[in-house]
Order: structure tokens, then sequence, then C-alpha cells
């Protein structure tokens, strides 16, 4: 078996909400599928649903994290300064982004190469636990391993969402943890700017009787 890392670069929202819904948006400026965005909605009974631009991403994704239900929809994100929008299918999101976290500030210290790197997630993956259900590194589904770079913070200071046209409730903390895959958002709602490092296995081409 030979491994391959795939590399995703963008910014990760997640988002609490009064009914007990939680998202979690993945909106990505470079990536092997190209620029996309998508949406993952863990319902407050557990169910978790993904809402994928084409059926490649979704393919991928769902290899990747734990769903019940995946559906293909158009997604649409809107940034206009701290305000963002974003429309998926059965989903509507708009939320505001505050100032800049000492965190974020820390993170942004950090040189943007040394930042992407694995090696570089996995030495903050200890002082990443001290955040309830937060990790940088760990096993993913279909054999896959992942690493997360944080790169920036920013609090979410307001949001506003529906989902199948019933309105979710005011903002609040992301509770409990997101159980898509093997970490959540923070539990304060936050925009994250990041690099997703994705190793897959594959194999090698099996030689024939005459390969010399």
């Amino acid at each position: 078996m030979t491994e391959r890392r795939q590399r995703f670069e963008g910014w990760i929202a997640g988002v609490g909400t009064g009914s007990g819904a939680r998202l979690v948006l993945g909106h990505w400026e470079r990536s092997p599928f190209g620029a996309f965005s998508d949406v993952m909605v863990e319902e407050a009974g557990g169910r978790r649903t993904l809402l994928a631009p084409t059926a490649e991403v979704a393919a991928y994704v769902a290899a990747t994290y734990r769903f019940e239900e995946v559906a293909v929809v158009p997604v649409r994100v809107t940034a206009a300064g701290p305000r963002w929008q974003v429309a998926a299918g059965p989903l509507r999101l708009e939320f505001t982004t505050g100032r800049r976290t000492v965190l974020g500030l820390l993170l942004r210290a950090v040189p943007a190469p040394l930042g992407r790197l694995p090696a570089w997630a996995a030495l903050l993956d200890g002082p990443a636990r001290l955040l309830p259900g937060v990790r940088t590194r760990g096993s993913a589904g279909g054999g896959r391993r992942e690493w997360y770079g944080a790169h920036d913070l920013r609090r979410i200071t307001a949001a506003r969402a529906t989902w199948r046209d019933r309105e979710l409730g005011a903002l609040v903390p992301v509770e409990p943890p997101v159980a898509f895959g093997f970490g959540s958002t923070p539990r304060r709602p936050a925009l994250v700017r990041v690099t997703t490092t994705v190793e897959t296995a594959r194999s090698r081409p099996r030689r024939g009787a005459g390969d010399g």
C-alpha cells in the first residue's frame, strides 16, 4: 500500500442553536475538487446530514465522516466582511463574526508554511484537547487520517438558521460536541481558518507474471 495526502484550505464555522441542532460549514477555497462549500447538520436527536454540492464531493466526504443522510444540493456561500450567508437545500444560515480572538492572533503569528504541516498540527493536538471535543489529528473513515492546522479564529457573535422551514433558535454553544468524525468545532461558536490534510491509502498496482 502507498499513501497519498490531499490538502483542503479554507474556513470552518461551527454554530450551536437553541433547538439543539449544531451546524458545521466548510468553505474551501482550494481543494482537490476546486473551490466548494459543504454543510454538516446534526439535529438534537443525533441524526446527521451532509449537504454537498456534487456527487463527487458527497462521496468523498461521506467516506471520511459519518452521516445518516447525504444530500447533493446547491450550496451557496456569500461572505461580505463579517456577515456570512449560506443557502444549502433545506438549510438557510446567516452569521456574523466579531474581532479576532487572542488565540486567533497567536495562530496568525505562526508562519503559514509551518502552520500547514501535519507535524505542526500533531504537535498542537495536546493543547487543543483543553477545548472540549477539539482535536487536531485523528483517524477518519475509510482508513484515512486527518490533520487540522488552524491559522486564524474569530468568534461568531450572532446567527440565525432555518432547517426544513423550521427556525432553529438563538445562537448557543456547540454542545454536545458534533459527532461526524473524531473531533468537533470549538464549543464557543467560531469561524476558523484551516488547512486540512487527509491521508488516504491506495494499493500498488499488482505486477503480472511477465513483468520485469
